[in-house]
């Protein structure tokens, strides 16, 4: 009986204990598949967020580009009006010329039967051929109307330079007219935008080590606090402020800011801007239609795009004069092809740097004969500042067209161009002493870094040398305030292991 009795206990507790996990899983499962239905729902409610923003993105672009083709359609609209108008123009002066032409033959008919009959009345008179008569009318006029002549001629002469005036002013108006470019100053600083405020302490790095490397080596300064989110690099030089802008993008990207990887940075930084002026360099002949120059003469144009002139972009300046030289050349019947090279190339010499000496006008041509250049082009670029001779007629539309590209209002500014001068003075004199490696002048020209070399320049002589400097600048410059000379000299010890 016992025996039973707890058998008939073992088959109830297995039945209940089967039936509470039956339970338990059903719940489980339930629990899951609610989980699932609630995720479910989220990716399909982000599906169609997705969607909706997709459907708002793919309007605006259908918008933009309905207003560029509007845009498009008005300008042509505007052309075919104007080209209606001025056909309608040159047919009424072709009927007018008509006119006229039908009016100077009958007049001139009418001279020639007046003439005639003057001969038949003088032979009738006075017994003279007509040839005597004409002899006899032409000295008594020379007698008596002398100073009429003179008078008449003195108006001719008047009329044909009024005339060669009015035909240059049409020939210059036409190719400006032709030519519109809008004309932007070049500023001294670059602004460098940071994504965190916090990024400015490690690029300052500890006790200013990583500003002082990035000064440095890129001969720019850097300008922290003075505005937000954002650091200034100031430099006179474009070249040196775009270096020193790709370097700082780069360090940032890579987190890692510190001395050796800022050198890294700063030379694959002037890489890269090497590549990118041979790019500009292309981009700017291509544009021209000029494809005959060799690679090297393309970069040197690619660095005018860093240099200004009176605040003028060098090489937006010489792509003008290229453009209104060309026009103009073809108005004259001259060589087109010549006055366009002789205006693009007529400052190349400005893309060399300030140390090697020379004008730029005769770096320019040492320059283009160097690569073979036609030396019709060299004759052509060579007078632009009258230092040399005209020796073609194309180096006439090339000054031409040189003055009206910088006489454009606001093309450039005076006081930038002395200020440039100035910092690049202050840099060459640093230079001309023994020992010096590299100078910078930062600060818009207050401070002039000079960096010399640690074996040949002991601390005694870096003292002296400050000293030197500032005297020959109180010496050959005159500047506003005074000029702080900081002779920097840093030893560095490097050794492998290996």
């Amino acid at each position: 009986m016992e025996i039973t009795y707890v058998a008939l206990s073992a088959v109830v507790f297995l039945a209940v204990g089967g039936v509470a996990g039956y339970l338990a899983r059903r719940y489980s499962g339930a629990n899951k598949l609610a989980e699932a239905e609630t995720k479910a729902k989220e990716i399909v409610l982000e599906a169609k967020e997705k969607a909706a923003s997709l459907l708002v993105e793919l309007k605006n672009e259908e918008k933009d580009r309905r207003k560029e083709i509007d845009a498009l359609e008005a300008r042509v609209l505007h052309r075919e009006e104007t080209l209606d108008k001025k056909l309608a123009d040159l047919s009424a002066e072709e009927g007018k010329l008509r006119t006229r032409e039908e009016s100077a033959r009958a007049k001139e008919e009418a001279v020639i039967k007046k003439e005639g009959e003057i001969e038949s009345r003088l032979e009738k008179i006075g017994g003279l051929s007509v040839m005597e008569a004409k002899e006899e009318i032409l000295r008594r006029a020379k007698e008596d109307r002398s100073q009429d002549l003179a008078q008449s001629i003195q108006k001719i002469d008047r009329e044909n330079r009024e005339e060669v005036e009015k035909r240059a002013n049409d020939i210059i108006t036409i190719a400006l007219q032709r030519y519109a470019r809008s004309h932007v100053a070049e500023m001294t600083t670059t602004l460098f935008q940071l994504g965190d405020e916090e990024l400015k302490g490690k690029i300052i790095g500890r006790e200013g080590r990583n500003i002082r490397a990035l000064e440095r080596a890129t001969g720019v300064e850097f300008i922290i606090d003075e505005a937000p989110d954002a650091i200034i690099i100031s430099s006179f030089d474009p070249f040196r402020r775009e270096v020193a802008r790709l370097a700082l993008e780069r360090l940032v990207k890579d987190g890692r800011i510190q001395p050796a990887k800022i050198e890294e940075s700063v030379e694959t930084a002037k890489a890269d801007l090497a590549k990118r002026t041979q790019e500009i360099g292309d981009a700017a002949a291509q544009d021209l239609g000029i494809f005959d120059l060799p690679k090297e003469l393309l970069q040197m144009i690619g660095r005018l795009h860093f240099r200004t002139s009176y605040g003028q972009n060098v090489l937006v300046h010489s792509t003008e004069m290229a453009y209104i030289a060309e026009m103009m050349a073809r108005e004259l019947g001259l060589n087109a092809e010549v006055a366009k090279k002789g205006a693009l190339l007529h400052d190349i010499g400005k893309a060399i740097d300030h140390e090697v000496e020379g004008t730029h006008v005769e770096l320019g041509m040492k320059l283009l004969r160097k690569y073979n250049i036609d030396e019709r082009v060299v004759e052509a670029m060579q007078s632009h500042h009258d230092d040399y001779p005209y020796a073609r007629p194309e180096a006439y539309v090339v000054t031409a067209a040189d003055v009206l590209s910088a006489a454009r209002p606001g093309a450039r500014r005076g006081t930038l161009e002395n200020y440039v001068k100035r910092l690049a003075d202050l840099e060459k004199i640093a230079g001309d002493f023994a020992g010096v490696k590299s100078a910078y002048a930062i600060a818009a020209g207050r401070e002039l870094r000079v960096f010399v070399i640690p074996e040949k320049v002991d601390d005694f002589r870096a003292l002296e040398l400050a000293r030197e400097i500032a005297n020959k600048i109180q010496t050959e410059l005159k500047y506003p305030g005074e000029i702080k000379v900081n002779v920097i000299r840093e030893m560095r010890a490097v050794e492998y292991a290996r």
